[in-house]
C-alpha cells in the first residue's frame, strides 16, 4: 500500500472500513428475510470467525491469541454484544440508512460517558451540539402519541451499548493487538447469538442463497474490522475520526440501490444533525489538541 499517500491513507482505510460495514449490515439485512435475527447473527459470526482466524495467523498474532479471553477484552466485547443484539433485530425491521443514524450517536453518548466516568470537560458548546445530535436522533426515530417504536429504542440501545464498548476500551491494555480485540469480538457475538437463538427462536435450515449472503457478510466484517484497525494505526485520530460519519453516506446509498428506500425529510434532517453535530466536536477537539501542543 506504499503507492497511496501517507496523509490519504487513514481516511481512506476509514472509509472503506464503514463501507465494508455496511455491505455487512446489508447482506444481513437480505438474510434476514426467512430466517430469524439471531440465527443470522451467530451464522454471520460463524462465517465471520472461518475468515478471522487464518486472517489474525497471517498478520502474526498466532501467540497473542490467548488474549482473546482477557477480563478487559471480554468485558469490551459483553458491550459489543449489546450492542449488535439490538441492532440486528433494529436493522431487520428498520430503513438501514434510520438503523445506522441511530447509531451514529454513540461518539456524542462516549463524550457524556467520558464526562461522568474520567471528569473529562465537556463545555457549554459541545453540550449544545450533544443535545443538537440527540434532536437529530429523535427526528430519526420519530415518536408519535403512541409512543416511540421498539425497533428504534433498539436502536437507541445499539448507540448506548456502542459507548460503552468503546468507554471500556480505554481499560484494554496498550499491548493487546486490535485484531486480537476483534477476533474476541466475532466469538463472543456468536456465542451469544447462539445462546439467544436457542432461548428465542426456532432454528429455520437456511437456504443456499442465506449462507452465500452469511459468508459474504462475514467477509466484509473482517473487512471492517481490519481496515478500521488500520486506520488509526496509520492515520492521526483527528485526521481519521471525521471520516466515521461516511457510515451514514454508505447506509444512504445501500438503502436506494439495494432496497430502494430513502428516508423521509425529516429522518434526513435528523441524520444531517447527527452527522454535522458529531464532525464540529471532532474539530473542536483537534483545534483544542494542537492549541495545546502548541502551548
Amino acid at each position: 500500500m506504499n503507492f497511496i499517500p501517507p496523509a490519504v491513507r487513514g481516511p481512506l482505510f476509514m472509509v472503506i472500513a464503514t463501507g465494508s460495514y455496511v455491505i455487512n449490515d446489508t447482506m444481513m439485512k437480505l438474510a434476514t428475510v426467512g430466517l430469524p435475527a439471531y440465527e443470522v447473527l451467530f451464522l454471520r459470526g460463524v462465517a465471520a470467525a472461518l475468515w478471522g482466524f487464518p486472517l489474525v495467523l497471517l498478520l502474526g498474532y498466532g501467540r497473542q491469541l490467548a488474549h482473546i479471553a482477557d477480563r478487559r477484552v471480554l468485558l469490551r466485547n459483553l458491550f459489543e454484544l449489546g450492542a449488535i443484539m439490538s441492532y440486528v433485530v433494529a436493522l431487520a425491521n428498520m430503513q438501514i440508512a434510520d438503523a445506522v443514524a441511530l447509531g451514529q450517536i454513540a461518539p456524542l453518548l462516549i463524550l457524556l460517558g467520558a464526562s461522568v466516568l474520567f471528569r473529562e470537560r465537556i463545555g457549554g458548546l459541545r453540550m449544545a451540539l450533544i443535545g443538537l445530535g440527540f434532536a437529530g436522533a429523535l427526528m430519526v426515530a420519530q415518536p408519535t402519541i403512541e409512543g416511540i417504536s421498539v425497533y428504534a429504542i433498539l436502536g437507541l440501545a445499539n448507540a448506548f451499548f456502542s459507548a460503552a464498548r468503546d468507554l471500556s476500551s480505554r481499560r484494554v491494555a496498550a499491548h493487546v493487538p486490535g485484531m486480537i480485540v476483534a477476533i474476541s469480538a466475532v466469538v463472543v457475538v456468536m456465542v451469544g447469538a447462539g445462546i439467544a437463538h436457542l432461548l428465542l427462536e426456532e432454528w429455520v435450515v437456511p437456504g443456499p442463497r442465506h449462507l452465500l449472503l452469511l459468508f459474504g457478510a462475514g467477509l466484509f466484517l473482517v473487512f471492517g474490522h481490519f481496515f478500521i484497525f488500520m486506520a488509526y494505526r496509520v492515520g492521526q485520530a483527528g485526521v481519521v475520526a471525521p471520516f466515521y460519519y461516511s457510515f451514514t453516506v454508505w447506509a444512504v446509498i445501500s438503502g436506494l440501490v439495494v432496497f430502494r428506500e430513502l428516508p423521509n425529510t425529516l429522518a434526513i434532517v435528523g441524520i444531517l444533525l447527527v452527522v454535522a453535530s458529531g464532525l464540529v466536536i471532532i474539530s473542536l477537539d483537534e483545534r483544542r489538541r494542537r492549541l495545546t501542543v502548541v502551548a
